[in-house]
Parts: structure tokens; C-alpha cells; sequence
């Protein structure tokens, strides 16, 4: 009896979120599109045909409820690693013995706990285990592992999304959990309406998160005389002033918050980029961090459309660098809202990625001759700079030359909106190239009228303005430097 008494105790003492985890497939709440019935997890754990894979999703969605289910199902033989207390000595005794027992017939199914802790060295270890077959990796973690897990062995194992509860979800497991013996069954216990909806809400989708706010809720309820429990709203408030903020700084939630931010000024949505500035500052964002996230989209989403956009936003980045929290705040919120109420260009984003798939392409294309710099006499004679025109000597300040590569000749990358004042810049641009266009046509009908003189000068090719190697001289620049 006092073993049994010791044992109830030993369950009591254990948190809520622990004495309700869940041992069976039907007893799991949420994930319906992994775990309905036939969906292809439940039919792999059901059938004990679990393959290498990987549980990736927020914290208290049950990744590691579901590798005790399996473990619990499974006839093969279930090991267990956790990032913070295994060394790679140890991985690689456990794999040994795995691949020493596949040899008779025998599984080994091996948990690692929060894999994206693992090292890559430590990751290594596990490879050519899973490779041959001698075990079966089952993974869990809250980072994306397309960016934490080794690549090669990402490949060999099936990622599945775990998604955070509903608050149906949510609802429905605190319910259980009241009247549930290993819960708070058999206890006398009053919530008032509504609160419980308001549990699930606050525990944004993690049933760890649930269980442990109502466990503390009931443990801090008012008794009535006849021993009942009231858990009321003013309670409930006071058990949970404020919610973690889920956010990781380099994980794939500061990722996440950021695009928010970015997209919401994009779209002109002044509430939801504010909301988001706040939802990073508020979990500790780095605001440098978001101040330069600010100043690269001053000129890549508002550009000439504003000019001004980028002065806003390198003095909110200059205010947050004197400042620092929580001071700067509503510097970064000024920068927000005049950059979200601006008129949007994405004009320079696509004059630079045009203009850098040329590049790319055509990394060793040769600079005109006309633009070159000649800072000696051998380059002179080579032609470099060979009819430059300083612009500033013109009346246009427009010359008459041609400065990109001749394969490129007549490339555009910069097309200016309409709008704001970026419509200004688009009428400056189209008299530039019609005056241009002028001046081509005038050289155009001046050369015609000097080839005209002789059949001869006709027949002859039209000397190009840069040779096919411009390290290479011409014939013409090969007589100028004959010693």
C-alpha cells in the first residue's frame, strides 16, 4: 500500500501537461491532416512502418508525444538522444550496436530531441546508419530543417509539418483535462464561462503552453465553503499578464516577422506594419536590425517615387543607433508609417536585377574603348578614350557616345513608374533618349554623306568601335606602335 500511495504521489507532483500526455493515437489532439483516419502517419505507425523522418513544429504540438506513441507501438527496439546531454562518443557506440543487431533481423528506432541542436559533426554520425537501413531516425524540431539539418541526411528522412492547435483543439483538451483522473478528475471544480476559450486563445496553439495556465489557474482558485474550486476570469488574467512572445532571433520566426514587416509596407497597410514593428521590438529584436531592414526598403520599394523615403529612414536607423531601446521606438514607428503612406516604385529592385543578369551572364565583357580611362601614352595609342565627350563641355550635357558594351547596345534596365515624383524622372528619361536619338540620326546622315564620295570607301568594312579582344590593337593601332 504505501508503494501504491508513493506512486500516486510520484504522478500528482508531475506537471499537468506531463500526467496528460496523450498514449494513444486517439488521445492526440489536433494534427487531423497527419493523424485522421488513413492518413499516411497514422497508417505508418499504426502498420509499425515507420520510416526515417522528421517532426518539425512549433513548441507544444507533439513532437515528442508522437515518438513515445511509436515507441510505445513499436516492436523495435526505441533509443532516445537529446541534443543538450549526448556526445558524438556516445551516438556512435548506440549506432555500432544498432548495426551490430540489424545484422540478426532487429529494428532500431532512434528519437533525437531537438536535432537542430546537434552539431553537424554530431548530425554526420547518424548518416551512414540511416543510409544502410540499420536505423530508423526519427527527428523533432522547432527550426526549419531545410536550414538546421545536414542536407544528406535531411534527403533520406520524410519531414512532417506539425501545425499549431486550434483553439477548438486547445478547448476541447483542457475540458478533458478537468474531468480526466490523471488530471483534475474526481476534483470538484467551477470555471466560469468562457474562460476556458480564453486559455486556448492565449496558448497560441501549443498544448504545453494550455495545460500549464489552467494547472496554475486551479491551483491559485478561490475554494467555496462545499470545497469547490472557482476559476474565474479575473483569475485567469492575473495567472496570465502577459504571453511569451515567440520569437527567436535566429530562428525561422525572426524570418517570418520581418517579411511581415516588409509586406505590410509594401501593401500600404500602415496598422499591420506598425503591429509587426512592435510584435519584433517587443521580443527583443536587435532595432538596428530592423532599422536597416527599413532603409533597404526605402529605396527598394519606394525608391524616386519619394527620394525623401531613404532620408526618413537613415535618420530612424541614425535615432536607434544614438537611442537604443526603448527610446527609438517611435523613431522606427515614424519611419514605418511614412514609408507604408508613401507612393511604391520597385523600379531600382528591377533595374538592378535586369541589369545583374547581364552581369552574370556576361562577366568578361569588354568596356568600350570610348569610355576607358587612358592614363598613358601606350593606351592612348590603343585607342583607349578615343572620342570621349565630357558632358559637361555640351550644352545638353548630353554626349554622343556609346557606353555600354556593343553587345548590349541599346539595353534598358531603369523603367520609371508614374509614380509620386518618380513620374518626373520617366518624363527626364524619355527627352535623354530622345535627344540621343537626335544626335544618332544627325551622325547617321553625316556619315552617309562622306561614304558617298567613293565606290572604293563603300566597298571597304566600317572600322568597329573596339576590336573582338580589346587586348589585342588593331591593324590601324598596330602601326602606331611599331617600334
Amino acid at each position: 500500500m504505501a508503494e501504491q500511495a508513493s506512486l500516486f504521489a510520484s504522478l500528482a507532483q508531475r506537471p499537468l501537461a506531463e500526467r496528460l500526455r496523450p498514449r494513444t493515437l486517439d488521445e492526440f489532439a489536433g494534427q487531423r491532416h497527419l493523424l485522421g483516419e488513413g492518413r499516411i502517419l497514422r497508417r505508418l505507425i499504426e502498420g509499425d512502418r515507420t520510416p526515417s523522418l522528421i517532426f518539425w513544429g512549433p513548441p507544444g504540438t507533439g513532437k515528442t508525444t508522437l515518438a513515445r506513441i511509436i515507441a510505445a507501438r513499436t516492436r523495435a527496439q526505441f533509443i532516445t538522444f537529446s541534443a543538450v546531454t549526448s556526445g558524438i562518443k556516445e551516438i556512435r557506440a548506440v549506432m555500432e550496436r544498432a548495426d551490430a543487431n540489424s545484422r540478426y533481423g532487429a529494428r532500431t528506432i532512434v528519437f533525437v530531441d531537438e536535432i537542430h541542436r546537434f552539431n553537424r559533426a554530431q548530425q554526420d554520425a547518424f548518416l551512414p546508419f540511416v543510409e544502410k537501413g540499420s536505423i530508423v531516425l526519427i527527428g523533432a524540431t522547432t527550426e526549419n530543417p531545410s536550414f538546421e539539418v545536414n542536407g544528406a541526411l535531411l534527403s533520406r528522412c520524410r519531414v512532417f509539418v506539425l501545425k499549431g492547435l486550434t483553439p477548438d483543439d486547445l478547448e476541447a483538451l483542457l475540458a478533458r483535462a478537468l474531468t480526466d483522473p490523471r488530471g483534475f478528475g474526481g476534483q470538484a471544480i467551477e470555471v466560469e464561462e468562457g474562460v476556458l476559450h480564453a486559455l486556448a486563445v492565449f496558448a497560441g496553439g501549443d498544448a504545453r503552453a494550455a495545460l500549464s495556465a489552467l494547472e496554475m489557474a486551479v491551483l491559485n482558485a478561490d475554494m467555496k465553503d462545499d470545497g469547490t474550486l472557482c476559476v474565474t476570469r479575473e483569475l485567469f488574467e492575473q495567472c496570465t499578464s502577459r504571453k511569451a512572445l515567440l520569437y527567436d532571433k535566429q530562428g525561422e520566426e525572426h524570418y517570418n516577422l520581418i517579411s511581415a514587416l516588409h509586406k505590410s509596407l509594401r501593401n500600404s497597410d500602415v496598422d499591420a506594419a506598425v503591429y509587426w514593428l512592435a510584435r519584433m521590438l517587443e521580443a527583443g529584436e536587435d532595432p538596428l536590425y530592423v532599422a536597416r531592414r527599413i532603409v533597404r526598403f526605402a529605396a527598394e520599394d519606394v525608391g524616386l517615387a519619394d527620394p525623401h523615403a531613404v532620408e526618413q529612414a537613415v535618420a530612424a536607423y541614425q535615432a536607434s543607433h544614438y537611442l537604443g531601446m526603448p527610446e527609438c521606438s517611435v523613431h522606427l514607428t515614424e519611419a514605418v508609417v511614412y514609408l507604408a503612406l508613401a507612393p511604391k516604385s520597385n523600379a531600382m529592385e528591377v533595374a538592378y536585377n535586369l541589369a545583374k543578369a547581364d552581369a552574370q551572364a556576361m562577366l568578361a565583357e569588354p568596356v568600350p574603348l570610348v569610355v576607358r580611362n587612358a592614363p598613358t601614352a601606350l593606351m592612348k595609342k590603343l585607342g583607349y578614350g578615343k572620342g570621349y565627350q565630357y558632358a559637361h563641355d555640351l550644352e545638353d550635357k548630353i554626349a554622343d557616345m556609346q557606353c555600354l558594351p556593343d553587345s548590349l547596345e541599346g539595353r534598358e534596365y531603369y523603367r520609371p513608374t508614374t509614380q509620386g515624383l518618380e513620374g518626373r524622372f520617366k518624363d527626364r528619361l524619355e527627352a535623354i533618349k530622345q535627344r540621343r536619338r537626335e544626335k544618332a540620326e544627325g551622325r547617321g546622315q553625316h556619315q552617309h554623306g562622306r561614304s558617298g564620295h567613293s565606290r572604293d570607301q563603300r566597298a571597304q568594312p566600317a572600322a568597329p568601335n573596339q576590336p573582338a579582344d580589346p587586348s589585342q590593337p588593331s591593324a590601324s593601332q598596330r602601326q602606331n606602335v611599331q617600334p
